[in-house]
């Protein structure tokens, strides 16, 4: 007898037709055929007829392979976090605390301690309240019980501090937590206004333009007077990793030998390096190129004292121009040609900045998020300033002066740590105008490692501080228009330089957290998630490559606030550590293949042949000494430290996570809990470059 086959109606689709016919064969092994219509044996098989049980175990199994490899990443994550932990925080393994040498980092640090102490405590509170049931706890509209519904001595120490926050602590928060969200919206209205004025220009195709061929390439004699004058420097100090590609950057600039001067400005200390920055200048003056090696006995004033210095010589009166390149910078052959045709027939003019590129920017994501950051300055800040305002703050390396324009601004100064904004503001006071070029990159480096991250962003926050303080008299007096004084005092400094990392530290790192204990005075959400990732998306748009890192990115520059707000406050209120500066560490990347190739090519004997042709043999036997007592001596070992600001903060912000996950937050406590991480790995020196 023939199977019913009810499991099979099941299985596929309902698609009888007809009278069913049932046909037995004799064979018993092909006993039971079913035809559901005359046609069905003819008809297309549909796919879900050949589905069967063992494929969709297979499914499954598959996707259980997926979900156990995500638990086992995201296991493996925890567990390596952890055992950063336990080596750093416990062991000190090849870890370094970080010193505190500024009374302003002493003094936050242990602001930042006593509220994390504090707010432990009221964790503790508020658990053994949860714990209790007092009904009270979770309910938004507070309610504070009467004499009657005391129930112990603990419970009236808990009504008291529910009393007192209601009363005292709680309008306190709102008030400041209100003014801190008002400079956030002012703050955020400035960069939403920058970003629609470079859509407008993206949308006008506006940027600088050469009139004509400023060099007639027709007639090659008189070409020659199209050529100004143009004076190189590079300043450097022990910069062991970079002067040999930046030097050889420089010296294949595409303009005529006799019309250009290159000037190595060493400022190194170490003599072993002085000797390698000759052998490199010696090489290349062999080749014919105009370059001279400067070193100061009196290296006073940091890099603003060594081109004071520079600048101090003779024959730099027959010069017009002066480009300036850091060590780490690597300009393409034709940068002379695209920049300084622009100061013809525009005797106002008086600084071309070009852009950065960076080299290294894909090595690990601090160097990602820095690309974010400074793709937004230069294709969003500058282009706008330049485009609507000729004017912006001079980024120290990468622009052409006019000699003219240096010299009745008042030279360089060595009263801040950030002389390029410095002679820009005081440029701008005198009537120049300048311009920049978005099309034009300069290859560099980002620091790879937190650590030289930190100390440069503490010098370029602590320095226009010190700048606004001794520039504001000059400002007010000037006889720049009004609009001008006002852009200067209100958007250049107070908005961008001081108001960004005040509420940036205050508002996310020490309000935040405090309303958790506070619930009087919670924050709300789109002040917490809905604007910051707007901007964060608008800051992010300059690179779009970059688009998988805007949470990290977000993060991260809250994470650099404390940084940030510590510079600010050092510079504006003249403290000592504010004047230090410390050269940025770099990496030696190269910027183009074919320079790799041509270092690899260069023996070390062809190195010292080509030293000795313009060195006497005491200098070259003494180079070689340097070398090989170089080589001997062993390396100082590279250790990653442990910053105590980042991870008391990492803590407090956590303990504010469990608070707010008691009180069933959501957005607040996620936010906590993934800005506490970020603090944590920062803390722990776990983003960037990582030193065994």
């Amino acid at each position: 007898m023939a199977p019913k086959g009810d499991f099979f109606r099941w299985w596929a689709k309902d698609t009888r037709k007809g009278t069913p016919v049932i046909v037995t064969m004799e064979n018993v092994n092909y006993s039971v055929v079913e035809i559901d219509g005359p046609d069905s044996a003819f008809r297309p098989i549909d796919k879900d007829r050949v589905k069967n049980a063992k494929q969709f175990t297979w499914v499954l199994i598959l996707k259980a392979n997926r979900a156990v490899g995500c638990l086992a990443w995201l296991g493996h994550i925890l567990w390596a976090l952890l055992g950063a932990i336990k080596k750093r925080l416990f062991f000190k393994n090849g870890v370094a605390m970080e010193t505190e040498k500024s009374t302003k980092g002493k003094f936050l640090f242990g602001f930042i301690l006593t509220m994390l102490m504090t707010a432990l405590a009221f964790l503790t509170f508020e658990v053994i309240a949860h714990y209790m049931r007092w009904p009270y706890f979770q309910e938004h509209n507070l309610h504070i019980p009467q004499t009657l519904e005391i129930r112990g001595w603990l419970h009236l120490i808990y009504v008291s501090w529910l009393n007192f926050r209601a009363d005292y602590i709680a309008p306190l928060i709102l008030s400041f937590s209100k003014f801190c969200v008002v400079l956030f919206l002012i703050q955020s209205l400035d960069r939403m206004i920058l970003c629609l004025g470079c859509f407008w220009i993206k949308y006008k195709n506006i940027k600088p333009r050469i009139n004509g061929d400023p060099f007639n390439s027709s007639d090659t004699e008189a070409s020659k007077y199209d050529y100004p004058m143009v004076l190189v420097q590079i300043p450097m100090c022990n910069e062991k990793e970079v002067y040999e590609q930046s030097i050889s950057a420089v010296c294949q600039l595409d303009w005529p030998k006799e019309r250009l001067l290159i000037q190595v400005l060493d400022d190194s200390d170490d003599e072993s390096i002085q000797w390698l920055i000759k052998g490199e200048v010696s090489k290349w003056m062999q080749k014919g190129v105009n370059i001279v090696y400067r070193h100061r006995l009196i290296r006073t004033g940091y890099k603003a004292g060594n081109l004071k210095s520079a600048m101090s010589c003779d024959y730099v009166k027959d010069y017009e121009f002066v480009a300036i390149f850091d060590a780490d910078f690597q300009p393409n052959p034709d940068y002379l040609k695209l920049t300084v045709p622009h100061f013809k027939d525009n005797p106002e003019l008086g600084l071309v900045q070009a852009r950065w590129g960076f080299v290294n920017k894909d090595e690990n994501l601090l160097t990602r998020l820095q690309d974010i950051n400074l793709c937004f300055h230069f294709e969003v800040e500058q282009q706008v300033n330049g485009v609507f305002l000729n004017f912006f703050g001079f980024n120290g390396t990468a622009g052409v002066w006019r000699i003219k324009a240096l010299e009745e601004s008042g030279g360089w100064l060595e009263r801040t740590t950030v002389e390029d904004m410095d002679i820009a503001v005081r440029a701008h006071l005198h009537g120049w105008k300048f311009i920049y070029l978005n099309d034009v990159k300069v290859l560099c480096e980002v620091p790879e490692s937190y650590e030289a991250y930190k100390k440069q962003q503490y010098r370029w926050h602590s320095g226009p501080m010190q700048l606004f303080r001794l520039c504001l008299p000059s400002i007010i007096t000037s006889k720049i228009s009004f609009w001008k004084k006002a852009n200067l005092i209100l958007l250049f400094f107070l908005l961008r330089k001081l108001i960004l990392p005040f509420y940036s530290f205050t508002l996310f790192c020490i309000i935040l957290p405090l309303t958790m204990f506070v619930p009087e005075a919670e924050l709300p959400a789109w002040v917490i998630c809905y604007v910051p990732v707007f901007m964060s998306f608008l800051s992010i748009l300059p690179a779009p490559k970059s688009f998988p890192f805007i949470a990290p990115y977000l993060l991260f520059e809250n994470t650099m606030s404390v940084t940030k707000f510590n510079a600010m406050v050092s510079g504006l209120f003249q403290l000592g550590s504010s004047y230090e500066w410390v050269v940025t560490k770099k990496a030696g990347r190269a910027s183009e293949p074919d320079l790799l190739a041509a270092a690899e090519r260069e023996t070390p004997a062809m190195n010292l042949q080509q030293s000795h042709r313009g060195a006497s043999d005491s200098g070259l036997s003494e180079l070689i000494k340097l070398k090989e007592h170089q080589e001997s001596v062993p390396k100082k070992k590279k250790t990653n430290k442990i910053y105590k600001k980042e991870l008391a903060l990492a803590f407090l912000l956590l303990t504010a996570a469990l608070r707010s996950l008691l009180s069933a937050h959501g957005v607040h406590f996620y936010f906590l809990l993934f800005q506490g991480v970020s603090f944590l790995l920062v803390g722990l020196d776990l983003i960037g470059e990582q030193v065994s």
